[in-house]
């Protein structure tokens, strides 16, 4: 069974800069592609990011390409989604993820067989 822990959230100003960590076993992190999702009061979830299982490529949504970066510490086998220069429509609770990696749809949340229990984020103007 797979087990994801997210911490890392809570409230900061417009512009300001938060890192999101999710830990989860080592073997989770060779075997599995990981994600960071969104949801938003009313909203979808929403995909976010999303890293190859070992630590491969890496996908970005284009609403936070060049402010948010996903990477993973092998040694600490934690996954991070450091957020920069955030704005008040990055309000959301932030899931990370874990699927059998197959390369594709890893931006769809119906492909994720595992998740974590959600960190808050929020962003004040």
């Amino acid at each position: 069974q797979v087990q994801l822990v997210e911490s890392g959230g809570g409230l900061v100003q417009t512009g300001g800069s938060l890192r999101l960590s999710c830990a989860a076993s080592e073997r989770t992190f060779s075997s599995h592609g990981l994600g960071w999702f969104r949801q938003a009061p009313g909203k979808e979830r929403e995909f976010v990011a999303a890293i190859r299982r070992g630590g491969g490529n890496t996908y970005t949504a284009d609403s936070v390409k060049d402010r948010f970066t996903i990477s993973i510490d092998n040694a600490k086998s934690t996954l991070y989604l450091q957020m920069n220069s955030l704005k008040p429509e990055d309000t959301a609770v932030y899931y990370c993820a874990a699927r059998i990696d197959s390369g594709l749809g890893y931006s769809i949340p119906r492909t994720y067989s595992y998740w974590g229990q959600g960190t808050q984020v929020t962003v004040s103007s």
